[in-house]
């Protein structure tokens, strides 16, 4: 696994800003993409030898003020900002209590929180934790993620099944796109020193190889929390669904909610579900 995500990320993310971006001139003979390790350096008032440092993970342990600097040059979003503090605690004094402090991922559901499940029916719902297995979902979803292998697992896991299972490349035409939103889900989600995620990376790395081990040695990025994808069910044929995901950050648990995108998709979940028309409404935009 990456042992340098805060160096990484940095680098990354100087060589992803233009010089135009921050007002200096672009100049001639770039032998490198976006900003020199000097030029951001000097915008954020540090030196060019504590900013190779840093993204030599050599220095593990940058000031807040260093950080909202670095944050402002790299016209970082606050969503990126939160990013980039937490990095730069787990990459220095937090990272070893992330390593002897780590709670078992929550496998459970608040009542509550199932009669909220209960609610969204006949909608495909699906609450995960940070591990990405499946703790509890909709009839809906049930209906949708059966005939695609997604409960097949003991508990049923989403980055297990993208990663391992022959069928998951055929069901998702976006593979790679899913692939690389998985990962980010487990990595933003709870530390990659946290002794379970360690353990499902080591697994995967192992039985997969490339196709994981480079998406976790990349750089760190976002997850979305809503967009679209296409599913090529077995049983309801092409389906375009748009979701929404919530966070729950006490639990590490996150709920994503699907609908369908188009007519066609509604029509189709509601053959799935045995509903009749216009149980389900698409939802686009």
């Amino acid at each position: 696994m990456n042992d340098n995500e805060l160096g990484t990320f940095l680098r990354t993310r100087r060589e992803a800003v233009t010089p135009a971006q921050v007002g200096l001139p672009a100049g001639f003979r770039r032998r490198t993409p976006g900003l020199r390790r000097a030029e951001l350096a000097t915008l954020a008032g540090i030196s060019v030898e504590y900013l190779t440092r840093l993204e030599q993970g050599r220095d593990r342990n940058p000031s807040p003020k260093i950080l909202s600097a670095l944050g402002d040059i790299l016209l970082l979003s606050p969503a990126d900002r939160l990013l980039l503090h937490r990095l730069a605690k787990e990459n220095g004094e937090g990272k070893e209590l992330c390593r002897s402090v780590t709670a078992p991922p929550v496998r459970t559901v608040r009542p509550t929180f199932r009669a909220l499940l209960d609610r969204l029916e006949p909608a495909p719902a699906a609450l995960f934790n940070w591990l990405g297995d499946l703790v509890a979902c909709t009839q809906g979803y049930e209906r949708y993620a059966r005939p695609l292998g997604l409960l097949d697992g003991d508990p049923p896991n989403m980055v297990r099944y993208l990663f391992t299972d022959d069928r998951a490349r055929t069901v998702f035409p976006g593979w790679d796109r899913l692939a690389d939103e998985q990962v980010a889900h487990l990595r933003n989600e709870a530390s990659l020193h946290d002794s379970h995620v360690a353990a499902l990376a080591e697994e995967l790395t192992a039985a997969v190889g490339a196709p994981f081990r480079d998406r976790l040695a990349a750089a760190p990025a976002l997850p979305s929390r809503f967009g679209t994808e296409v599913v090529e069910h077995p049983e309801a044929g092409r389906l375009r669904l748009s979701f929404e995901t919530l966070v729950l950050p006490d639990e590490g648990q996150r709920l994503v909610v699907h609908m369908p995108a188009d007519e066609a998709t509604t029509a189709a979940l509601d053959r799935l579900n045995g509903r009749r028309p216009g149980a389900l409404r698409a939802v686009s935009g």
